[in-house]
């Protein structure tokens, strides 16, 4: 082993937690593959869907799924980054997988990272890029796992495209006769293994595949298995017992040369020991991918889920063109069962990140983007492009009824009151040090820039840059409020600037 693999291990080992060994199950998250065919320096599994790394996605349903936040994160390519992703948590270990050998190498290796003794949970195993798992599809095979008790199960879908474009592994069950034309009987439709797609092509067109199972021998030929539709979607449930039994009779005997896990179906069928599938509910939920092309469809699956909660609850412009994250969601669901109706609008290619809270009324128009710690009261109105955001540990307020006309910049620690109106190209930016803090029916209009001041109420500022100072509200003799126009610092530098000389 050399020293990055050690560097990394003893990283890996600072960011485990205990099992709860009370738990019924461990979900084991296998994240080590970087994917060559997705053609990017970024790991497969930090691929976003609908915001969200697919890792993080899958882990998140499994916790939700089984109820219980027992995990292990198997790492490989890329293993420091897809740890950061998904971070320290409470019940979660990770395993290194320093050489990818296939799913069957890294199964072994995160049984090292689970109890050998004094526990006898069931193991579900799970794809890092299933970035459309959620938790009620992982509970439903769970469900199916433990009303139909089995020694292994697979969950399956079904391929609905052309099957030439189809790579996945298919379901091989027990068709209605065998090889001697004897009926299947009570055996058919019993699942004899899962034959790789690679595995499937290299079988000779002219040569028919067969296969034992329970006493009787079964043909396929080559187009036959390639128009299989039913196929793995790489999740499965274990006993625990079975599978530390098993795992080391895998071998590399295929195509790719690496150990597959869909061979323990052939192994457990050999050995008597009893496999069973189960169908998903939902195709989309069992997406994996490969390509960009496979995850571009995958986060549009996303984005009209997305659109299915809110439309009738909110206006979207374009239910093609807009973000708005998980947790917003959520929140406005919450807030749609509290304060209903909302009125809440979203214009074309809005982006709302996830520690965004919206209230009722709120307008926020074309293409403007709201992301970090931002809080927009009731009636806010965002005009297209504007740009409001802060950093970690950092919080935006806007106060209720207060406008924010087009192109301007919101970012930081900032406070503002109500019924305030920031027009067009005005910057305002609060740091930890220097927070800004704008009162109540306050107007900041021209090409303004606003830098960790207080501001009191009912103050009109134009054309002028401040930094880290106070604004009060003077009244004039005529009972008007003093505006604040053209304060523009004193220049700094000028030592360093000079005409150019001429030629």
């Amino acid at each position: 082993m050399d020293n990055t693999s050690v560097d990394i291990i003893e990283h890996l080992h600072s960011l485990d937690s205990e099992f709860d060994l009370s738990a019924d199950s461990i979900a084991i998250i296998l994240a080590a593959g970087h994917g060559k065919r997705i053609k990017s320096e970024t790991s497969k599994m930090l691929h976003q869907i609908w915001g969200v790394p697919t890792v993080v996605r899958v882990a998140n349903a499994a916790k939700e799924g089984l109820d219980t936040g027992n995990q292990v994160m198997v790492v490989g390519i890329k293993a420091i980054d897809v740890a950061a992703s998904v971070g320290k948590e409470k019940e979660r270990r990770f395993a290194y997988q320093a050489v990818q050998n296939g799913t069957g190498d890294a199964v072994r290796i995160a049984l090292e990272a689970t109890p050998d003794s004094g526990y006898d949970g069931d193991l579900y195993i799970f794809p890092g890029d299933m970035g459309l798992l959620h938790g009620a599809a992982v509970k439903e095979f769970k469900q199916a796992f433990l009303q139909d008790p089995c020694d292994m199960m697979v969950l399956t879908g079904i391929y609905e495209g052309d099957p030439a474009e189809n790579y996945y592994g298919r379901i091989v069950r027990v068709p209605a006769k065998d090889v001697e034309g004897r009926d299947a009987g009570e055996e058919e439709g019993k699942v004899i293994e899962i034959k790789e797609h690679k595995d499937i092509l290299a079988i000779k067109e002219d040569k028919p595949y067969k296969v034992e199972y329970k006493g009787k021998t079964y043909a396929f030929s080559r187009q036959e298995l390639l128009e299989l539709r039913e196929f793995n979607t790489g999740v499965y449930a274990f006993k625990s017992g079975p599978l530390r039994s098993f795992i080391t009779k895998l071998s590399t005997d295929n195509v790719q040369g690496e150990l597959y896990l869909t061979d323990l179906i052939s192994i457990f069928n050999q050995s008597g020991l009893s496999v069973k599938a189960a169908p998903a509910s939902d195709n989309r939920t069992v997406l994996g991918f490969n390509v960009k092309s496979v995850l571009k469809e995958m986060d549009n699956y996303a984005r009209e889920a997305a659109y299915e909660k809110l439309k009738d609850i909110i206006t979207i412009a374009d239910k093609d063109d807009f973000f708005i994250a998980d947790e917003v969601i959520e929140a406005i669901l919450r807030l749609d069962k509290e304060q209903a109706p909302l009125d809440i609008t979203v214009g074309k290619g809005v982006y709302i990140d996830k520690s965004v809270r919206i209230n009722k009324g709120v307008q926020i128009h074309r293409d403007a983007h709201i992301t970090g710690n931002v809080l927009l009261n009731e009636g806010v109105v965002i005009q297209e492009n504007v740009r409001l955001s802060t950093f970690h540990g950092q919080h935006l307020k806007i106060g209720p009824g207060t406008e924010i006309f087009q192109e301007s910049e919101i970012k930081g620690n900032t406070e503002m009151g109500a019924n305030c109106r920031i027009e067009s190209h005005v910057n305002i930016t609060g740091s930890n040090v220097h927070p800004t803090r704008i009162g109540d029916n306050v107007v900041i209009k021209g090409r303004t820039y606003v830098y960790g001041c207080i501001i009191e109420n009912d103050v009109k500022i134009e054309h002028s840059v401040l930094k880290s100072k106070k604004v009060e509200r003077r009244i004039r003799p005529d009972g008007s409020i003093q505006p604040i126009r053209y304060v523009i610092p004193t220049p700094e530098g000028l030592d360093s600037i000079s005409p150019l000389k001429e030629a």
